[in-house]
């Protein structure tokens, strides 16, 4: 079985994903806090605690694997064990597809949050992993009641969405942006990012392709390489300081699991309003 240690969360996670699904020991080992045997000790008598990996053997007898998982380093390392996760989990249908669809899991055992689930897209050229926009569902499970049944029938609420991703996918696929709209849609991207800061970046920067299989005009390629870009960081960048001098930097990769999500999903929205515009 081949699994991968990734670093693109950086030094404040774990991160680990494979070509086949991950087995118990593999994520044992780099996402401890799946396994986690009761809720962190500040959390109430009202706090129902429901392990990670039981959702995870319950999903794996409905046919979904998890391919990926991370695991947040908090600073109080009383929470190590209990700390915020993420796994997407998808059918092992997807041979000789460019793309597969996956539902996203959230969670964590110290309070810091509920489940929550997401529908995402796994484009396996870059190993590029989309989370839908806000047009898709979204699915939060609180620590209260019985919650075991609602999240797995929350995950097959979030894949009953999986034709309309794979339709909005192809749509995007057809869908061609000239010079100036590819532009435009980076100049929104680097506000959903830096907000009002200043971008350390250009457009231009980031819609540059790294590899000879996103070149191309789609509103699927653009979004795909504004999406790495951004995510993956490594950028040569500079930013003017207080004293107006200019300083020279490298963008960062995007580190935070909640960060991850918000920007994944801000992006797919963006390219989903142009793709709208578009069409008229």
């Amino acid at each position: 079985m081949y699994h991968r240690l990734a670093t693109r969360f950086g030094r404040n996670s774990h991160q680990i994903s494979g070509r086949e699904a991950l087995d118990n020991e593999a994520l044992f080992r780099h996402v401890p806090s799946v396994f986690a045997r009761e809720a962190h000790d500040s959390r109430s008598e009202r706090y129902v605690y429901v392990p990670t990996i039981e959702i995870v053997e319950g999903l794996r007898k409905e046919g979904w694997f998890p391919f990926f998982a991370v695991q947040s380093v908090p600073r109080d390392g009383s929470r190590h064990g209990h700390a915020k996760h993420m796994l997407r989990l998808r059918r092992d249908d997807g041979i000789g597809k460019p793309e597969a669809a996956e539902v996203i899991i959230v969670n964590s055992h110290d309070g810091t949050s509920a489940y929550q689930m997401f529908a995402g897209m796994l484009r396996f050229v870059c190993t590029n992993s989309m989370i839908a926009g806000e047009r898709f569902e979204e699915v939060r499970v609180p620590h209260k009641g019985g919650i075991q049944d609602q999240i797995i029938e929350g995950v097959y609420t979030v894949a009953e969405d999986f034709p309309r991703l794979i339709d909005a996918t192809e749509t995007m696929k057809e869908t061609r942006l000239s010079q100036d709209e590819q532009r435009v849609l980076a100049e929104a991207s680097l506000v959903a990012r830096y907000g009002e800061d200043e971008s350390p970046v250009r457009p231009d920067q980031i819609i540059a392709p790294r590899r000879r299989e996103d070149v191309g005009q789609s509103l699927w390629s653009t979004f795909n390489v504004i999406q790495e870009n951004m995510i993956r960081g490594g950028l040569e960048g500079r930013r003017t300081n207080a004293e107006g001098r200019i300083r020279r930097s490298q963008t960062r990769p995007i580190n935070g699991i909640d960060q991850n999500v918000g920007l994944n999903r801000a992006l797919w929205t963006l390219a989903e309003g142009m793709q709208r515009l578009k069409r008229g």
